[in-house]
């Protein structure tokens, strides 16, 4: 029992002692690695002289005040010209005749299509002869023209226009369509139905009414057999659809016809 106890206690010293060895040898490896990355910081040399830096500065734009919008100039606005309405025109001043102060330039017997300046009112030069009174248009000459006119011409002549015809109403077309009759006379272009087969052997023969429907260039629209034997029919049919016919007018306008194609079929 006592050799037991002796063993325990050697080994338990013996753990200790390697312990603490292990311990001391963590403690010395930190010391030196700490030693190591310190003495590297200062031996470092970054050489900053010899890169090439370049600083960014980021500057905000400088606002742009908006453009003044140019007004455009405006249009020259349309002088009105007025017209004194106490101000006679005329083309050439020409006095009258009872003015013995004013020589006439020539002796004509015609009367001068230009009026003689009134007394008492100031006459101007321009396109046209008009009074005072009368500002709305030319002066007449004569018994006819506007006051204080001379010579033998005739007054102002207005001419009216007189209003256009009126259009001529077109004839009503009637909608329904014009019964034709029997149509086989009134065909430019009838072909013949063929004889079918059947019909043949079964020895079917007779006349075939067809109601034809006409538009209003001569072509057949619609065909219909009313009556034959049904084996004949159908070929009847197409005959009539394969028609041709001269367009019909009422009143010159072109119409709609109906009418039946009558088809004889015989066994020879």
């Amino acid at each position: 029992m006592f050799d037991h106890l002796v063993e325990s206690t050697s080994h338990k010293d013996d753990l200790a002692r390697k312990g603490s060895f292990i311990l001391g040898t963590i403690v010395a490896y930190a010391v030196v690695l700490t030693g190591l990355f310190v003495l590297g910081i200062y031996l470092y040399d970054a050489q900053l002289e010899s890169q090439s830096l370049e600083l960014t500065t980021l500057v905000a734009p400088v606002p742009v005040p908006p453009a003044a919008e140019e007004k455009p100039a405006d249009a020259a606005k349309p002088t009105k010209v007025t017209t004194d309405q106490n101000v006679d025109v005329r083309k050439e001043l020409v006095a009258d005749v009872a003015d013995t102060r004013v020589p006439p330039k020539e002796v004509s017997a015609k009367a001068s299509d230009i009026p003689p300046m009134r007394k008492g009112v100031t006459t101007v030069v321009g396109a046209g002869n008009s009074n005072a009174e009368f500002t709305g248009g030319p002066v007449g000459n004569g018994t006819g023209g506007v006051p204080g006119g001379t010579g033998t011409g005739g007054g102002p002549v207005v001419n009216v226009d007189e209003p256009p015809p009126p259009a001529p109403t077109p004839k009503p077309v009637p909608k329904a369509p014009v019964s034709g009759g029997v149509l086989n006379g009134k065909a430019i272009s009838l072909p013949k139905p063929a004889y079918p087969a059947i019909a043949k052997t079964a020895r079917a023969s007779g006349t075939v009414v067809v109601q034809v429907l006409i538009d209003e260039n001569g072509n057949v629209v619609s065909a219909s057999a009313v009556s034959g034997p049904p084996l004949l029919r159908a070929a009847a049919v197409a005959a009539a659809r394969g028609a041709k016919f001269s367009p019909t007018k009422l009143s010159g306008q072109p119409v709609k016809v109906s009418g039946v194609i009558n088809y004889n079929f015989g066994l020879q």
